[in-house]
């Protein structure tokens, strides 16, 4: 089993990076984690409050994955870890695939929330195959899905156990950064959407599956510091 870390964006200040992830299991099933920004913002960005969002042809969720040999069509299953734009923005180029989601998040979105109202017609696809959901799950040996609501109801983190590596934890926008791991002093984020209980509730969760798992790494959902010294595709954890 592999673990490939896809370089989707970067927005500034800070070199804040927007990843997506690629697990290709032993049977060759191809699982992908988030598609990052609309691919219009390589021509148009359109920048959240504060930051501005760095985007070229090469980060693109096509040109990354062709970096790793897939196209689209290759890929079996995309897991939606929620429907924020950064995260959701070509979901429509996945037809093929079977899209993971849980059920909270997505009838959440499905429901008019504002939030995820610019991106729907990518993520809304009438084209697109979803699953939805509910709470933890094994999607495949080795690959489990981790309901870890806080930052938005209805996100989901991913726990991977690599035969080299050991455990991975992709804790996604659950922990942002490094500096939100401790469950009692971690700091509100101007876009964490669900009550502080709840925030608190996943991060602690996060940490224990850590511990429990004894994860060999954790990786935080847009941290600058730690994305620099992580392997990039097409290099590959296994």
């Amino acid at each position: 089993m592999r673990l490939y870390l896809l370089p989707l964006a970067t927005m500034q200040p800070g070199n804040i990076p927007v990843p997506g992830y690629v697990i290709q299991t032993d049977d060759n099933v191809n699982i992908l984690i988030d598609t990052g920004w609309p691919r219009s913002f390589i021509d148009n960005p359109q920048n959240p409050p504060g930051l501005t969002v760095e985007m070229s042809a090469e980060d693109s969720i096509v040109s990354r994955l062709s970096s790793i040999g897939l196209s689209p069509l290759d890929i079996h299953y995309l897991v939606c870890s929620h429907l924020d734009d950064d995260h959701s923005g070509n979901h429509d180029l996945f037809s093929k695939a079977e899209l993971i989601i849980q059920r909270e998040q997505y009838d959440l979105a499905k429901g008019g929330h504002p939030r995820f109202a610019a991106n729907r017609d990518v993520w809304g696809s009438a084209s697109l195959n979803y699953r939805v959901i509910d709470g933890d799950m094994e999607l495949v040996p080795g690959v489990k899905l981790l309901e870890t609501s806080g930052h938005v109801p209805g996100h989901q983190s991913l726990l991977v156990r690599l035969p080299r590596t050991g455990p991975v934890l992709l804790a996604i926008d659950a922990v942002m950064h490094s500096s939100m791991a401790d469950a009692a002093t971690r700091e509100m984020y101007i876009t964490d959407m669900d009550d502080e209980l709840r925030i608190r509730a996943s991060t602690k969760k996060i940490f224990d599956v850590t511990n429990r798992e004894n994860a060999a790494l954790v990786i935080y959902g847009h941290d600058s510091e730690q994305w620099s010294t992580l392997r990039h595709a097409p290099v590959y954890y296994d």
